[in-house]
């Protein structure tokens, strides 16, 4: 009898610890999400960028017929903007860092300030990976292996 109640409170103990844990393994596996998300779409707003610059600067030259320009143009900046509405969905962590009141955001002082930009560049380091050469996805600096089609980095 003695054995079956420490068995049990064992378990009871075990549900609570992982009912208590779960949120905490939540936010944590969102924060890694966001970061990857966050990563890929501003990879994806500098290649719309490049793209754009390349076609601006063919259409100077002449390479690209006066035609044909304004409709890549407008599909080009259609789709920036769509990135820039999705990089905007994502809660930023240096915006959730920053002190609010029941008004709106609090007085923050130059101090506060610089300290949030430190915490952010140190946080920074070495988060974009570049692309996985296998299928193209963006990567983190971490990752040893490709989170979309699993190839070795």
């Amino acid at each position: 009898m003695e054995f079956q109640s420490i068995l049990l409170i064992a378990g009871v103990l075990l549900l609570v610890a992982a009912f208590v844990g779960w949120p905490f393994l939540q936010t944590a596996a969102r924060r890694v999400a966001d970061d990857r998300t966050r990563s890929s779409l501003l990879a994806e707003r500098e290649r719309l960028l490049t793209i754009l610059r390349e076609l601006d600067f063919d259409y100077s030259l002449g390479k690209i017929p006066e035609e044909d320009y304004p409709a890549q143009r407008a599909d080009l900046v259609r789709q920036g903007a769509e990135v820039m509405k999705k990089l905007d969905e994502i809660p930023s962590p240096i915006i959730a860092a920053i002190p609010t009141d029941a008004d709106g955001p609090a007085q923050v002082s130059d101090d506060d300030i610089e300290d949030l930009i430190a915490k952010r560049r140190s946080g920074s380091n070495g988060k974009a990976g570049g692309f996985c050469p296998n299928c193209g996805k963006a990567t983190l600096a971490s990752d040893r292996f490709c989170p979309n089609c699993g190839n070795a980095l």
